[in-house]
């Protein structure tokens, strides 16, 4: 067992400096397209109508600091033989793995294959975030460097999700889609509230997948009321939806901390 613990942090070291590695070229940094100007400009914040401005990209930089000290920290000796990081630590490498692939199929492949894998990923972290509520956390360092962390990047990945699809459609459909675009884009937003009330409640409403899920709504509420392509419809159900699971998440944490505090009295 002690081999298999030290091949398990090992692999997350490597899944880890794959997603980086992977992330420079994205950005352009060792010579890659900058993912915005990638499959003709398609991810881009104008390349379809669910699709937030490029601020909200930012959040990034949180998901891979977090990821980062969550592999230094499960590196520690004393992490190698925690039944918690047994449970969790291949599939937060695998978490890494495909958001580094990711970056590979938009560089290198189609925009259906980025489809693909950001299905894949949604999917992983959707398994590993469940994980993390069924196997209680042991400690504050546990809970922000695993939870909280795969919350945010499982919240960003939803929304991720629906914005690249939305590319890889806008990019294959006919014009007069576009004709019905603040219908299904309003339609679409909904199924986003609903997916992220699910995930709220599944979670025992952990703060981070909503504030991930509220900030990159906000931004894409940002896109269609300032930028192109311009709609009011989708930007203001985007602010009401980020506003709902927000709040929710919010009121959520501040009754189940509430209820803790009363169980720990008694």
């Amino acid at each position: 067992m002690a081999a298999r613990d030290l091949a398990r942090q090992i692999v997350v070291i490597s899944a880890f400096c794959f997603m980086i590695i992977a992330a420079m070229v994205g950005t352009g940094l060792l010579g890659g397209t900058p993912v915005q100007d990638l499959q003709d400009g398609a991810l881009d914040e104008d390349g379809s109508y669910l699709a937030p401005a490029s601020p909200a990209f930012s959040i990034w930089t949180a998901i891979y600091v977090g990821l980062f000290a969550y592999t230094v920290w499960q590196a520690l000796p004393r992490q190698r033989a925690s039944e918690r990081q047994r449970a969790l630590g291949w599939l937060i490498a695998g978490t890494m793995a495909f958001n580094g692939l990711w970056l590979v199929t938009a560089q290198f492949g189609s925009l259906a294959l980025t489809v693909l894998a950001i299905i894949v990923l949604l999917a992983l972290l959707g398994v590993t975030f469940h994980r993390t509520v069924i196997e209680p956390a042991d400690g504050w360092v546990d809970r922000l460097l695993v939870d909280g962390v795969t919350g945010l990047h499982l919240g960003w990945v939803t929304l991720a999700t629906v914005a690249n699809i939305t590319a890889w459609l806008t990019a294959i459909g006919p014009h007069e889609w576009a004709d019905a675009a603040d219908l299904w884009g309003v339609i679409v937003l909904i199924l986003v509230a609903i997916i992220g009330l699910g995930i709220e409640a599944a979670s025992r409403w952990r703060l981070a997948p909503g504030l991930a899920l509220a900030w990159g709504l906000s931004w894409l509420a940002v896109a269609r009321l300032t930028g192109e392509p311009p709609s009011a419809a989708i930007g203001i159900t985007a602010l009401v939806v980020a506003a709902l699971l927000l709040g929710v998440a919010v009121i959520g944490t501040i009754f189940r901390e509430l209820s803790a505090m009363r169980n720990a009295e008694a």
